[in-house]
């Protein structure tokens, strides 16, 4: 089951939408288009949609959206399974004539009476085979009215192996193994076969996926076998748990991609921390996608369950927002800001993003905290005012409001060393001048340190509201 080394490595990944995009199909995906990437190969995108009941035209969006978000765009597709149909029958037709696939007349309560039966005998629960053609084997007449499914003629003796690019070697004997049914009474195919005739289609090298599929790989090689159709490398990612050491759930908090991004995520992070969820390069934490796809190896993904930890999460979060210019950090914040209804334009926004993103771990903090400079400006607390602005307060805040007036450079240093020559002049510590000066021009008791904040609110602004006092 080897690619060969002259052909071009081709993986997939093939999402359901029937909801957002979880935290685990994105690892996958993440992992499939890295080792494309890596190889300079190509990077297929398909939606899974035959499950029409739950499928929905918002969670395809949503797929789309996150895949976006993360910067993980196909080299084809995306290409959809229900458009596919026609291409799915005409291979089913000529299985059927091949003698690969059969029709089965056999009803659901029929089959399921066949492994009730198994069961009681200690056998494994599987159909009987009443239908399947064999040399010298007389068929029932098909029953009046009653519409077959057609089910894949597995083999029945040896075993169906592969060596799992991530497991290791795998098998299954073909005895355990089903007649899987491919197409139901209606003729739609079912969701193994689908895949295996994409796979072969769209010239699949290598599957890279959650080892929840490992039971359906014998089934889909096989059939593949049967279409004389070349094998891709299967590797199977392992689960990965919540901080709790249980399956990732909605109650460990968000598991849709997207909700990362509406809680203040940067994209290139959340890469970074999902590629280490699961495989590593020597104890390297931090690094670029560059580096992720120079370096992204299957030898390297672990065989054992990864813990999600959001603690660590923020750390890589806080690392990227730390290492970002000023200049990005504001364009990626102001939404954020005019979706609270403030104004991102009201000062220099990248002066407060170089104020306030050494200490945040997310933009909704950054946010949080440029709200301070671009949300409406409430006064100080009644509450407050009588606490910290006295008599004493006062005569600080207009000596401090005269002088600052006649400085001829508007900048934190500058105010600084006036704040600084005031308290020795009137012989007190900084909070006594501080905390009336803060609430004078902030309305707020804590603030980010006081000359940077007065220097980005402006001149005019923080005389404005010395002066209401």
């Amino acid at each position: 089951m080897t690619t060969s080394a002259t052909s071009v490595v081709r993986t997939r990944f093939a999402p359901s939408p029937t909801g957002y995009l979880h935290l685990g199909g994105a690892r996958t995906a993440l992992f499939s288009w890295a080792f494309a990437r890596h190889h300079k190969g190509v990077f297929v995108l398909r939606i899974e949609d035959t499950d029409l009941e739950r499928s929905t035209p918002e969670a395809v969006q949503a797929i789309l959206d996150s895949m976006e978000w993360l910067g993980m765009q196909p080299d084809e597709g995306p290409f959809y399974q229900m458009q596919r149909m026609d291409r799915y029958r005409e291979v089913i037709a000529k299985m059927l004539d091949d003698g690969t696939a059969y029709h089965c007349y056999s009803s659901p309560e029929e089959v399921e009476a066949m492994r009730e039966k198994a069961r009681a005998a200690g056998l494994k629960p599987r159909y009987d085979g009443t239908w399947r053609p064999e040399a010298g084997k007389t068929l029932p007449a098909p029953p009046a009215g009653r519409k077959p499914v057609v089910r894949f003629k597995n083999p029945q003796e040896g075993a169906t192996g592969w060596n799992d690019l991530i497991k290791g070697p795998i098998s299954f004997d073909n005895s355990e193994l089903d007649d899987l049914i491919i197409a139901r009474p209606d003729g739609t195919p079912t969701y193994n076969f689908c895949v295996v005739v994409d796979d072969w289609d769209m010239k699949i090298t290598h599957v890279l996926r959650g080892d929840d599929h490992v039971n359906n790989t014998p089934r889909q090689i096989n059939i593949l076998r049967a279409l004389g159709a070349a094998l891709p490398e299967y590797g199977h990612v392992p689960m990965i748990l919540g901080p709790d050491g249980e399956k990732l759930s909605k109650r460990h908090g968000a598991v849709n991609v997207m909700e990362y991004d509406k809680e203040g995520y940067l994209p290139e992070a959340m890469i970074n921390y999902l590629a280490r969820l699961g495989w590593s390069h020597g104890n390297d934490e931090l690094f670029t996608r560059e580096q992720l796809v120079e370096w992204f190896d299957t030898r390297n993904l672990t065989k054992s369950a990864a813990q999600w930890d959001p603690k660590k999460l923020n750390w890589v979060n806080a690392h990227y927002i730390k290492h970002c210019s000023d200049a990005e950090l504001a364009e990626r914040v102001a939404p954020r800001i005019r979706e609270r209804q403030g104004d991102p334009g009201a000062v220099d926004l990248g002066a407060v993003m170089g104020l306030l993103k050494d200490r945040a771990e997310t933009l909704n903090q950054l946010t949080d905290g440029a709200m301070l400079f671009c949300g409406p400006y409430t006064p100080v607390s009644p509450e407050l005012a009588a606490e910290h602005l006295d008599d004493a307060a006062k005569t600080l805040l207009a000596d401090f409001a005269g002088k600052a007036a006649a400085l001829s450079d508007w900048s934190t240093e500058a105010l600084d060393a006036l704040i600084k020559a005031l308290l020795a002049e009137h012989g007190v510590k900084m909070p006594k001048l501080g905390i009336p000066l803060r609430l004078a021009v902030t309305g707020q008791k804590q603030t980010p340190a006081i000359g940077a904040v007065l220097s980005i609110l402006g001149r005019e602004r923080v005389l404005e509201r010395l002066a209401a006092l």
